[in-house]
């Protein structure tokens, strides 16, 4: 079993902050309103009657230590006398009560009084007069009864039951207190369960400890890619995103301090995690950095840097693929960022993974090394297919896009594991749509369109 870190629970739990809140007071809406206009009130009502053998020449006297011990006893019969069909029959004859004598022995609890000869008549019923009068009547009716068949004078109702104010069962202030209570832990009970079988990898996780890869980048989650573009690096330079593109160059070109850095690739473990994003902006980067950039899109199955870059797509990679690479200047297109070409997609061929492990691929990633001093490789996502795993054996550094809090950890550590199988060089993960309130790495400012 997986420890929990309490510690991280209950920074997660911040997050349902408002489910704690609307469930609270939706119980406690529920609750004043069912307990207002749906729930019948119950009055209760009690007497009690003492019973004690007395003999003639004692009449009138108190009760020896024996009677009241004898009277003890015949506790439990005297209750099943109170709430037999012989007297309750009788209480509902003379009080015309609209019920039978099964119904009304479930609203009666008769029981003796602290081991004494006293015995309790409890009447809980829906109107408050009602309950007195037929907890009255009861004792009455009984000291009869009783009093015929044990031949016993000295049968009295001690008290008698007075009509009630409240209802019995006004509950409303516990009830109200119990349900927020119960609807905080059924909230931080569904909480604690997300949390235990949540197998996403968070940019707050040890991931350098649990996955074994480092951490290249962080990208803030940003409106500034629907706001203009997704070229937020060339249209909006100041944001905090931009500057977290700009971080991820730096570190790569630490890790590469004494190497000559020139392809990188760009995956993921699945489709919509940003890598085309990253792979965009970070070429935009490089090339404001005064560097010959290339940009290439290997995903032969759903490639769409044409679309980002505003470029045609008729002809692309997997055309040069089948055609002479001497004349590939003819795939290769302008845009309109200083310094970056691009060759996009082209069209999607029936075969991309058997185009990217061509021999003739191989001799196409060297020529274009040649003539830029970065080419940025937009792969396809690892998951289910072998394309990126093939191009990452071709080329200097991998990066992993992995969307924060939602990629499986699972996902991650097999793209991983097949990309090492072919001796790929893993630069690190760069986790991207990071939530800047739930970072604590990203608490400064960059300017004012980061706002």
């Amino acid at each position: 079993m997986e420890e929990i870190n309490i510690k991280e629970f209950f920074s997660y739990l911040k997050h349902y902050v408002l489910a704690f809140i609307v469930f609270a007071l939706v119980a406690a809406v529920g609750v004043t309103i069912y307990e207002s206009m749906f729930k019948k009130p119950i009055y209760q009502a009690q007497t009690t009657v003492v019973i004690a053998k007395s003999d003639e020449s004692d009449v009138g006297t108190a009760a020896t230590l024996n009677e009241i011990n004898a009277s003890q006893k015949l506790a439990s019969t005297y209750s099943v006398i109170a709430k037999s069909e012989l007297v309750l029959n009788q209480v509902i004859d003379e009080l015309e009560l609209d019920t039978n004598a099964k119904e009304l022995g479930k609203n009666l609890t008769i029981k003796p009084v602290d081991d004494t000869a006293v015995l309790s008549i409890t009447v809980k019923y829906p109107t408050a007069k009602m309950s007195a009068e037929i907890a009255n009547k009861i004792a009455s009716v009984f000291s009869t009864e009783v009093a015929r068949i044990y031949k016993i004078e000295n049968v009295t109702q001690l008290s008698v039951a007075v009509e009630p104010e409240n209802p019995a069962n006004n509950t409303m202030n516990r009830d109200l207190i119990l349900a927020v209570v119960i609807s905080i832990f059924a909230v931080a009970g569904f909480a604690f369960l997300r949390f235990y079988l949540d197998d996403s990898v968070k940019h707050s996780d040890d991931v350098e400890k649990t996955i074994g890869m480092p951490v290249a980048g962080r990208i803030l989650k940003s409106d500034e890619k629907r706001k203009l573009s997704e070229l937020v690096v060339e249209k909006s330079p100041k944001a905090i995103v931009s500057e977290n593109i700009k971080s991820l160059r730096t570190n790569l070109q630490f890790t590469a301090v004494d190497e000559d850095l020139k392809t990188i690739l760009i995956t993921s473990t699945n489709a919509s995690e940003g890598k085309s994003f990253i792979s965009s902006n970070l070429a935009i980067s490089f090339a404001q950095a005064d560097k010959k950039v290339l940009i290439v899109d290997c995903d032969l199955r759903k490639g769409r840097l044409h679309r980002l870059f505003g470029v045609p797509n008729t002809y692309g990679l997997s055309n040069l693929l089948t055609n002479d690479l001497r004349y590939f200047g003819k795939y290769v297109q302008k845009t309109k960022i200083k310094n970056l070409d691009i060759v996009t997609c082209g069209t999607y061929p029936p075969n991309p993974s058997e185009l990217l492990a061509s021999k003739k691929n191989k001799r196409l990633i060297d020529i274009l090394c040649d003539y830029y001093d970065i080419i940025i490789f937009d792969g396809a996502p690892v998951g289910g297919l072998a394309d990126s795993v093939i191009l990452s054996s071709f080329v200097d550094e991998t990066l992993i896009v992995v969307k924060d809090g939602e990629t499986a950890k699972g996902d991650l550590m097999v793209a991983k594991e097949s990309l090492e199988k072919v001796g790929a060089r893993i630069a690190g993960i760069v986790f991207n749509m990071v939530n800047k309130k739930s970072s604590k790495y990203y608490n400064y400012y960059y300017g004012d369109s980061a706002k």
